[in-house]
């Protein structure tokens, strides 16, 4: 009996169950430059950073620096330099990146007017949601450069 367990364990271990290893990924694709990406990354790495230091201060009970941290991720985050992204990044992923800055926007609000750690917990869990399901449908490609007779049309399209 142990040997049939042990196979099993192995078995489903190694990814033969065939679920993991065929797996296509379905995410949209957001095709941006280099720079686009770079600026889309350096958020989503300042949301995670900051969300782990309100973690922190939230294990100190320390609710204004839960306030200080939210509000660093609010909307004033968003507003800047993000004019060169809308009109790449479709709407729905603009509209995810907004609300999650907006939930900051509370939590800060909240952790000045309520000091109540398990509220401001369960306003980050609602927040993570939103990242968890723009990480689930999209991904982020740096474009390709064109090169031969595609160039050279999208060249000659550009200048018109």
């Amino acid at each position: 009996m142990r040997n049939i367990l042990a196979i099993a364990l192995i078995f489903i271990a190694s990814g033969a169950t065939g679920n993991e290893v065929d797996e296509v990924d379905r995410r949209r694709v957001l095709p941006l430059t280099e720079h686009q990406r770079n600026h889309v990354l350096t958020e989503m790495c300042a949301l995670l950073s900051g969300t782990q230091n309100i973690l922190d201060a939230l294990s100190k009970a320390d609710m204004a620096a839960v306030a200080r941290e939210a509000r660093s991720l609010g909307i004033g985050m968003a507003h800047k330099g993000e004019d060169h992204l809308k009109a790449v990044l479709p709407e729905e992923f603009m509209r995810m990146g907004m609300s999650v800055h907006k939930a900051f926007d509370q939590v800060a609000a909240d952790a000045e007017s309520l000091k109540d750690p398990k509220h401001t917990l369960r306003q980050l869990s609602k927040a993570m949601q939103t990242c968890n399901e723009c990480h689930a449908g999209y991904q982020i490609r740096v474009k390709e450069h064109l090169t031969g007779p595609d160039a050279q049309s999208s060249h000659h399209q550009h200048q018109h």
